[in-house]
């Protein structure tokens, strides 16, 4: 740790640091992740340099910060650092995103856990900005066509199709079988409701 801070002074106006420095903190990061106040100092002197974009391009640097803002309820910051790191592991980004909001769902509601279905809702109300997902986020949601003709089939055929049925339904809107197969459960229960 010492090493590394005198080698971080040192280098304070390299652009970008040395390779070497750079890895160290990746390593450090990773070696420090249950030490809080270890790994807060080291945090702190990454976030306090001039050239702190070319740490936050290493995942175990980026993990390291999110977590010491989430711990010092400093959730907006962790969000922020999110969105502007340049770390090529976007699905490891989009997951911490999802843990800060969680949370924050949890410091809100004073609870240690959330359940499947809040954890559902926190991603819904906060989706991960375009920087996180260049190509979009998947959408569940069946296009309009393809909802239509489940809907006439439930209410003119049965809503309780067999296996031979959901296989032909699947073939007809390029859809697997368990696609249609959970699409009809779903209907049942929300006519249920």
């Amino acid at each position: 740790m010492e090493q590394f801070m005198a080698m971080l002074k040192e280098n304070e106006n390299e652009h970008p640091p040395p390779t070497k420095l750079l890895g160290l903190a990746g390593q450090l990061c990773q070696e420090l992740q249950n030490s809080s106040p270890s790994l807060e100092k080291l945090v702190e002197a990454i976030m306090d340099c001039k050239n702190k974009r070319y740490f936050l391009t290493n995942i175990h640097v980026v993990r390291a910060c999110v977590s010491v803002h989430i711990h010092k309820g400093q959730h907006d910051a962790a969000c922020s650092l999110l969105e502007y790191c340049k770390a090529e592991e976007k699905e490891e980004l989009v997951q911490l995103w999802h843990e800060i909001h969680y949370w924050r769902v949890m410091k809100k509601q004073q609870t240690d856990f959330l359940t499947p279905l809040q954890k559902f809702r926190s991603r819904k109300r906060n989706p991960p900005p375009i920087s996180l997902c260049p190509e979009g986020l998947k959408n569940r949601n069946y296009s309009e066509e393809v909802r239509q003709h489940l809907h006439r089939f439930a209410a003119e055929v049965t809503a309780h199709p067999d296996k031979k049925q959901q296989e032909g339904l699947a073939r007809d809107m390029n859809l697997q079988p368990i696609q249609v197969y959970n699409w009809f459960a779903n209907y049942r229960r929300r006519q249920k409701s």
